[in-house]
């Protein structure tokens, strides 16, 4: 492929490495890090959502967790692994923070401390221009992929003949994708847009899915939220990394990060008209931060 989008990083950032050096600033004690003013980032290396480039992290939500680990005082560690361990890895300690495309789901908030969302999103249906399948019903009987670990796998199961194959990076379900391995993928929307838009030749499409499907909420769900990750007892620090959020969504400087990185669709910035998380792992009165607010 000529741009790859699965990037491990391996020799290329030394786990012992940190990037830009943090700001003099009041390191809050109730931060529970894996060490001391140092915060561990999972880098599982899908574009544009988090990667570490050239001293800094990278990616759309790679700008936004720099900025606010700056403005909180902390030194960014990158530690790269599969996504399919990521969340595990948080759980236990190894890392403090998983994000890049991450999806809330209320079975992950059960388990995780989540931030605020840093965007929306809605699943779709990658597949040759000449099919530009978006129903559930395209799916039926076809031979489809999808990414180890996916909150929405469940309900993909259901769809009626489907036959389903799993991958560990969005690079491998592409290449079987275009040698005809399997007929359609449904995959993070930023990464595979980021790499249809590199690559044009490979005359792919990715449509959003068109359902809004209520048994299906995972999978055809509009306005769904992507987060930051860390463990039950980082409540804090999660609660002071959503507040440097909700500052980049008023000041709307995520449309601006978001454009540097291609997310330029409106409904990447509009969340759904169903506040779910009130209740869930957000008190009454919450709501989800749009541009300006």
């Amino acid at each position: 492929m000529r741009h790859q989008i699965y990037q491990l990083l391996g020799s290329a950032v030394a786990l012992a490495a940190t990037l830009a050096s943090a700001p003099a600033a009041a390191i809050d004690h109730a931060y529970h890090l894996s060490e001391p003013n140092v915060l561990s980032v999972a880098i599982t290396g899908d574009m544009p959502g988090l990667v570490a480039r050239n001293g800094r992290l990278s990616g759309y939500d790679g700008d936004i967790l720099q900025i606010a680990a700056e403005k909180l005082g902390l030194t960014i560690k990158p530690v790269p692994m599969e996504w399919s361990g990521a969340i595990a890895a948080v759980q236990t300690g190894r890392v403090d923070i998983i994000g890049g495309n991450v999806a809330w789901t209320r079975q992950r908030a059960e388990t995780l401390s989540m931030t605020d969302p840093t965007g929306y999103f809605q699943n779709g249906i990658t597949s040759k221009k000449a099919f530009a399948w978006h129903t559930l019903k395209d799916l039926e009987n076809r031979k489809v992929g999808s990414m180890t670990g996916f909150s929405f796998l469940p309900e993909l199961r259901k769809v009626p003949g489907l036959e389903l194959s799993l991958y560990d990076s969005s690079d491998a379900a592409l290449r079987d994708l275009l040698a005809g391995r399997i007929e359609a993928l449904v995959g993070d929307p930023p990464v595979i847009d980021y790499a249809l838009s590199k690559n044009p030749e490979w005359d792919l499409v990715n449509r959003a899915f068109t359902d809004d499907n209520a048994d299906f909420p995972l999978l055809t769900g509009l306005g769904r939220q992507y987060v930051f990750g860390l463990s039950k007892e980082n409540s804090v620090l999660a609660a002071d990394l959503s507040a440097q959020i909700r500052a980049l969504w008023t000041s709307c400087e995520v449309k601006a990060i978001g454009k540097r990185y291609g997310n330029i669709s409106d409904a990447n910035y509009t969340p759904s008209g169903e506040n779910f998380r009130v209740g869930v792992d957000r008190p009454a009165g919450w709501t989800p931060p749009t541009c300006g607010k």
